[in-house]
């Protein structure tokens, strides 16, 4: 595959940055645009792993970092999960504007949630794909539920994450209690496709179960099973890849 390092704007103006792979052929069938995972970065092996299959059957991947993580500016502790959607648009303009509109967007985790929340204001869009996504962006708060008076009662808190700290503000958690993904799911009329592992132990597969039953047809749901959260196993992602490749031909 072709990789070029990409930079566009957020809505503040701030530098995101990006990976942009093109199948090696150059025949490119679709762009797809990939969220990742709460406090993730655009690097992790799994992303990398699904990308690089999605190319191999002529789909373009835009992989990015949100405001605050990895290589883009931006202080994380002012950013949310409206920033997070926000980014989405921002990167969906980006190709809009130098390639073709996105035809598929693709998030893990917390990042399934976001691109179910960015679908409704990009009408190129004609697949979704969740991977290990919360039905309800309030899911994420539990990482740090030991953490939640605090926050409340002094305005933020530094908390671990996945072995980093994190300094979470109280705005992050007003906004995650402002959204309603089952009513973007009812009003969405392309095609999704759900993916989760019943041995998630971080987003429990009650959450597929939920957004299955809240999306419309055309819906499809695909067991990882075996896999955890975060596809460490790369032959996982690798099938994830195959699996998401091979059922877009049908929507794309």
């Amino acid at each position: 595959m072709s990789s070029q390092k990409i930079i566009f704007k957020n809505a503040e103006g701030q530098d995101l940055s990006a990976r942009l792979e093109l199948p090696d052929n150059g025949e490119v069938r679709a762009f797809a645009l990939f969220a990742h995972c709460f406090t993730c970065n655009k690097n992790l092996t799994a992303i990398r792993t699904i990308s690089k299959t999605l190319n191999e059957k002529n789909i373009a991947v835009l992989r990015f970092d949100f405001t605050g993580l990895g290589e883009s500016e931006g202080e994380f502790e002012q950013t949310n999960f409206s920033s997070n959607v926000q980014d989405l648009q921002h990167a969906a303009q980006y190709l809009t504007d130098h390639f073709q509109a996105p035809k598929m967007l693709i998030g893990h985790s917390l990042g399934g949630a976001a691109v179910l929340a960015a679908s409704q204001k990009l009408p190129s869009v004609q697949a979704i794909v969740t991977i290990g996504a919360p039905s309800n962006p309030e899911h994420v708060s539990h990482l740090f539920k030991s953490s939640v008076d605090e926050i409340n009662s002094s305005g933020k808190a530094l908390v671990s994450i996945g072995g980093r700290d994190f300094t979470i503000q109280k705005q992050f958690l007003e906004d995650i209690k402002d959204q309603n993904i089952k009513s973007i799911l009812d009003a969405y009329r392309s095609s999704i496709l759900i993916m989760h592992s019943p041995q998630d132990t971080t987003v429990s597969i009650d959450n597929a179960a939920e957004i299955y039953k809240a999306a419309r047809h055309p819906k499809s749901f695909i067991s990882l099973n075996g896999a955890d959260h975060l596809l460490s196993d790369k032959k996982d992602s690798a099938y994830v890849g195959s699996i998401i490749a091979t059922w877009a031909d049908r929507y794309l």
